[in-house]
This record gives C-alpha cells, structure tokens and sequence, in this order.
C-alpha cells in the first residue's frame, strides 16, 4: 500500500512539473467561476479517548474526493466535496480484506488569500453514521494553464454513531481544472 500512495504522490509531482506553463499574462477571470478537482486524501492519525490510530498500522484507508468549488471573487467561495473511501485491512496469516467503508459529503466556504493559500472550514457528514467538521488548510504550489496542483492539511473532528470523540490530521493532493 506504501508503494502505491508513493507513486500517486510521484505522479502528481512529475506532471505537475512537466505541465508546467511559462509564467504569461492572463486576463483576470469573470465571477461566478465553476471548478471541478479530483484529489486523494490519507488520514495520519486519528485520536479518541480509547486510542490512536495511525495509518499504515493495520489497516490502510484512501479517500477519493471529488468535488466542485464555486468563487464567488478573488477572495471567497464555496466547496461542495463528496469523498469515497477504501479501506485494506491485514489479515493475521491470511490475504488482506479490502472493501468500500465510508462516503463523506463535506461542504464548506473558501476563503482564498494571496500566494494561493486557502482556508477551508468544512461541515462533515458520513454514511457510517458520523458528523462534524473539518478545518482544510490548502496550497497551490504550480499553476498551469490548464490545471492547478495542491495539497491540502486537514483537522476532521468527529461526533455520533455512539463512538467516542475524535480529531485527527489528514494529508489531501489534487488538482483544479481551470
């Protein structure tokens, strides 16, 4: 599973790179402006009263958020994001388990400042019976003409299904078609 976070992450740095544009002068865009991304998420740690989990330990959990955000000016706009998660479970002696184990609906403002810093306050509802919120801290770190390539910090908090409190710490990279 290592391997194949690993080569996500290369491939989303090697054609990052080679799309690369020259740096010209576009016109500044029109708002309402509509974007679609696709990103990958992988959850570091995720912490309750009972214990911590970290990723990688015996299970391995990817997301696949999907989403469309919607800027209303340079400044604000508002994201509306539907993730899927897989989850690889090992298996003591036996072939792993893999299966599909949660669908997250998690809209929330954008509030985008200079040098392609964005803070996202998202609400959190998932299938497994959970709710929250999760505060999204993103970058772009290359612009093209045709795509932007991010990454994003996550800080989901979350309540319900009778399990305990939890917070935990996310890792997010994707990209924006323009």
């Amino acid at each position: 599973m290592r391997n194949i976070t690993r080569l996500l992450f290369l491939g989303l740095l090697v054609s990052a790179r080679v799309s690369a544009q020259s740096d010209t002068a576009t016109e500044a865009p029109r708002y309402h402006v509509v974007k679609g991304y696709l990103s990958f998420i992988i959850p570091w740690v995720t912490i309750n009263k009972e214990k911590t989990t970290t990723e990688f330990q015996n299970a391995t959990t990817i997301g696949f958020p999907v989403g469309i955000n919607i800027y209303y000016s340079k400044h604000f706009g508002f994201s509306y994001e539907i993730t899927p998660s897989v989850m690889w479970q090992k298996s003591d002696g036996k072939p792993g388990t893999s299966k599909t184990s949660n669908l997250l609906f998690d809209p929330g403002p954008i509030f985008r400042f200079a040098h392609g810093f964005n803070i996202i306050p998202r609400l959190a509802f998932e299938t497994q019976g959970r709710y929250g919120f999760t505060p999204v801290f993103n970058k772009v770190y290359c612009r093209t003409r045709d795509v932007d390539y991010w990454f994003s910090v996550s800080l989901p908090a979350r309540f319900g299904n009778n399990a305990p409190a939890s917070v935990g710490a996310n890792l997010q990279i994707g990209f924006t078609f323009n």
